[in-house]
């Protein structure tokens, strides 16, 4: 189960939440099957049919870290919160600030090539700071710090492929 918040600056600017899951081969959205008709055009861009009207969709990026996911629908940008089981769950138990406040180190979410690095061992860094810009699937994903720290090493080189879960930075 997923669900998702439509936001700005990173503030949630609406108090609707969607819920996603995914049974069998079927895609729930609020617990009703997902009843669209969607095209894959290209690796980013989809054609979406709903109640006979056609939506152009464009998956501009992905910040993993933050799992912020950035569309534009018809040409209007739109930023998503995603929140997984995890995040769910962590809430409900009251522990939702808790999730990135041991972390010391920044991992690969996905394969792909370093196409740069914007810190350097020593510098300060706070959460939420953009640490690195990963190339995957033509997509540039910028990395950002889940926490507040210093960086004591950084692992990768500019234009280095990676794997997934591959140690980036320490701090």
């Amino acid at each position: 189960m997923y669900q998702a918040h439509l936001i700005n600056d990173e503030e949630s600017i609406s108090d609707k939440s969607i819920s996603v899951n995914f049974e069998d081969e079927n895609i729930l959205v609020n617990d009703e099957v997902l009843d669209w008709d969607i095209s894959r055009i290209d690796d980013s861009h989809f054609h979406v049919i709903k109640n006979g009207k056609g939506f152009k969709l464009e998956h501009v990026s992905t910040d993993a870290e933050e799992k912020i996911i950035t569309l534009k629908i018809n040409g209007k940008v739109c930023r998503l919160k995603i929140k997984d089981k995890m995040d769910i769950l962590l809430e409900k138990m009251g522990m939702s600030d808790l999730a990135g406040s041991q972390i010391t180190d920044i991992k690969a979410p996905m394969p792909g090539m370093i196409l740069e690095i914007k810190v350097e061992p020593g510098q300060t860094i706070q959460k939420g700071d953009s640490v690195m810009v990963l190339e995957a699937m033509k997509m540039e994903n910028v990395l950002k710090s889940p926490g507040d720290g210093e960086i004591t090493s950084i692992e990768v080189k500019e234009g280095q492929s990676v794997e997934k879960n591959q140690l980036l930075i320490r701090f």
